[in-house]
């Protein structure tokens, strides 16, 4: 059973979302990475569904998503969150983000604990600086559009040898990135420049995940090492992937989400 839509989010920005799966089934909510859309999903969607009713949303500034102008903050992304869940009808699901959709998770285990059963944070990081870094980005995107970033983004994401056997993957991937709004990508960027959750993540309480990628240049395994010493109680496990370790390692993220969330 799918359904689909948007919805409207505090600040008016609209915000879309598709649920697919058994209607019945508990809800698994996936939220995407800086510089795609809710179709990163697509390797592990037939094995989850066939347990939960999964909701993928496009972050706002990505996919169908609206974009509005400025810089976000990590709080108005976690709101995001728990807004779309109220206009849902939602009340607790469990949590799987990856890259920012983990930043944002690490949020909602701070704020908004008593609406995620379980939360999988995937190659993510508490902190990204420094903070010039960033602005630098968002400075280029501006200016020049993605394309300007597109090659050395690829080249963070996989794994020197995945590409070249995978050129399908390389061309939808890429896709992703060009059409995601240089202005939405620089508000998303803002986010992470300004965003410094580890004074806090230690906060969580809700049985967490910290999945990392052995080689993700991205955020080094040291930085979801951290997370994991952080917050009590956390598993980690570590794939030979880069960034984007649900799409080189499909099989391996999946299996992990599922053992963790059973």
């Amino acid at each position: 059973m799918t359904d689909q839509g948007f919805a409207s989010v505090g600040d008016g920005c609209r915000i879309a979302w598709r649920l697919d799966g058994p209607a019945d089934a508990p809800v698994l909510m996936l939220s995407n990475s800086l510089g795609t859309t809710m179709d990163m999903w697509l390797p592990q969607l037939p094995v989850l569904t066939e347990r939960f009713r999964v909701l993928r949303y496009d972050q706002r500034g990505h996919g169908a998503s609206d974009a509005p102008a400025g810089g976000y903050s990590l709080d108005r992304l976690g709101r995001d969150a728990v807004e779309l869940l109220d206009a849902l009808g939602l009340e607790t699901v469990d949590y799987c983000g990856l890259s920012l959709g983990g930043m944002t998770g690490q949020w909602l285990g701070v704020h908004a604990p008593d609406r995620f059963r379980r939360i999988v944070l995937a190659n993510t990081a508490a902190y990204m600086g420094p903070p010039s870094g960033w602005q630098a980005r968002i400075g280029v995107v501006l200016d020049k559009g993605m394309a300007a970033i597109a090659s050395a983004v690829l080249e963070r994401w996989f794994t020197p040898e995945f590409l070249p056997g995978s050129p399908e993957v390389k061309a939808t991937v890429e896709a992703w990135l060009l059409a995601t709004s240089p202005v939405g990508y620089a508000g998303c960027c803002a986010a992470i420049r300004d965003m410094d959750l580890r004074p806090v993540i230690g906060l969580i309480r809700t049985p967490t995940l910290v999945i990392i990628g052995g080689r993700d240049p991205a955020t080094p395994p040291a930085q979801g090492e951290e997370i994991v010493a952080a917050i009590p109680g956390a598993r980690g496990v570590t794939f030979d992937a880069a960034h984007l370790s649900n799409i080189e390692q499909p099989e391996k993220f999946a299996a992990a989400l599922l053992d963790f969330l059973a």
